[in-house]
C-alpha cells in the first residue's frame, strides 16, 4: 500500500511513500504532515515524519529485532510467478525450516485461505502473525521446522487487484486460485531444488482454507495429496448466505453443485483430516458432519477430529490448541514425510 497526492484535476499525480515498503500512514490536523509507519515481511517497521510532499522531516523510530535474530527468527522468503493468464504476478512467501540446509529435498505444504472477501499474503512485517503462529492460523514456522518447506499465496479471484483478477471466484468458490497456485508450486520446484512437490503437496486451511483445502483434494489429487481441514463451509448450500450467496449469488444453480466438497466427496484419493468444534457459531458444525456423511457414503477413508465444546477457531487461538496442532502437524509427518510417529499416549 503506497500514498499518493494528486491535484483535482487529475495532474501532478506524485507518490509519498517512496520506499519499497507497506505503508500505513497518519496525517496531522492540517494535513501538512503525516507519519509513515513502514515495513515489509523481510524489512522491520520503521516510523518517519513527513512533510505533505513526502519530504522526509525526521525518522521517529526504527525497529530492533536483533534478540529476536538472535533467537533464531529467520524472514519468510517472497516469491513470485505468473497466473493462469501468463501475465498477472501472483505473491507469495516461503517459510524454510530455522536449520535449513539447501542441499536437502523439502515436501511443500501450502497455507491456504483463498476467500473473494480480501486477499491474504501478510505484507507487514509480523513476526508473531500468519508467518509464525499467532492468533489466525498454525504456526508455519513450527510446522517448517519439523522438516517441511511452507508457503502462502493469493491466487486469481482474491480481491484488491482488477476486476478481472476478482472476477475468477464469482460463482467458482471452488476454483479456489488453484491454476495459479499450481504454476506458482511448479515455477519455485524450478527454480529451487530443495523445493521437492515430486510426491505430492500438502495443504491446510480453515473455515473458507478448509473449503479450499477439500477442493484442492477433490479437484486436483493429482498434485494435492495430503490435507487438513478445520472448520469448513464444505457446501456453499448450506452456510451463511451474507457470504456465500455473495459470491455465487442467487438463485441456487448448478454452480453450487460443482464447488461442492459434499457433492463431490466420491473423488478423494488423498488423505485428509477434518477437525471442527462442536459449538462453531461461524459454520454450522453440521457442515463437517454433511462431508463426513458423503463420504462414508462414498466408502471413502479420512480421519476426524471433533472438539467438545470448540469454536470456529479452534486449534488456531481457542481450545486445546497444543493437542490440535499436534494433530495436524503429525497427520503432515506420516502422510507427506511418511515417517512413524511416537506413541502420544506414552508420553
Amino acid at each position: 500500500m503506497h500514498y499518493y497526492r494528486v491535484n483535482f484535476d487529475g495532474s501532478g499525480l506524485t507518490e509519498i511513500t517512496q520506499t519499497a515498503a507497506n505503508h500505513h500512514v497518519s496525517f496531522s490536523d492540517d494535513m501538512q504532515y503525516f507519519v509513515d509507519n513502514y515495513s515489509r515481511v523481510d524489512l522491520p517497521n520503521i516510523a518517519e515524519l513527513k512533510k505533505a510532499d513526502g519530504t522526509l522531516v525526521r525518522v521517529i523510530a526504527k525497529a530492533d529485532i536483533s534478540q529476536l535474530t538472535a533467537a533464531g527468527f529467520k524472514a519468510p522468503q517472497v516469491f513470485v510467478a505468473k497466473g493462469r493468464d501468463g501475465k498477472s504476478d501472483i505473491w507469495g512467501l516461503i517459510v524454510k525450516p530455522q536449520h535449513f540446509d539447501p542441499s536437502k529435498h523439502y515436501p511443500v505444504i501450502e497455507n491456504i485461505y483463498a476467500g473473494p472477501h480480501d486477499s491474504f499474503v501478510p505484507k507487514d512485517f509480523w513476526p508473531f502473525g500468519y508467518h509464525s503462529g499467532g492468533d489466525k492460523v498454525i504456526g508455519m514456522q513450527a510446522l517448517a521446522n519439523l522438516g517441511f518447506i511452507v508457503v502462502q499465496m493469493d491466487g486469481m479471484g482474491t480481491a484488491n487487484r482488477s476486476k478481472a483478477f476478482h472476477d475468477v471466484a464469482w460463482k467458482n468458490l471452488g476454483d479456489s486460485g488453484f491454476p495459479d497456485r499450481i504454476l506458482w508450486h511448479q515455477a519455485a520446484a524450478k527454480k529451487y531444488p530443495w523445493y521437492d512437490i515430486s510426491k505430492g503437496v500438502g495443504i491446510y486451511g480453515a473455515s473458507a482454507g478448509g473449503q479450499s483445502t477439500l477442493s484442492a483434494l477433490l479437484f486436483h489429487p493429482d498434485f494435492y495429496t495430503v490435507g487438513v481441514a478445520f472448520a469448513g463451509c464444505y457446501d456453499n448450500r448450506m452456510d451463511k448466505m451474507s457470504w456465500n450467496e455473495q459470491w455465487m449469488g442467487w438463485p441456487v444453480d448448478e454452480s453450487y453443485l460443482r464447488s461442492s466438497a459434499v457433492v463431490n466427496a466420491a473423488k478423494l484419493q488423498g488423505q485428509l483430516l477434518i477437525i471442527f468444534g462442536e459449538q462453531d457459531s461461524n459454520v454450522d458444525p453440521s457442515s463437517s458432519l454433511q462431508l463426513v456423511n458423503a463420504l462414508i457414503n462414498a466408502n471413502k477413508d479420512f480421519d476426524l477430529l471433533e472438539v467438545p465444546g470448540g469454536e470456529h477457531s479452534v486449534g488456531r487461538s481457542t481450545g486445546p490448541i497444543d493437542y490440535v496442532q499436534r494433530r495436524q502437524f503429525m497427520f503432515f509427518i506420516q502422510h507427506l514425510l511418511q515417517q512413524p510417529t511416537p506413541n502420544w499416549n506414552k508420553q
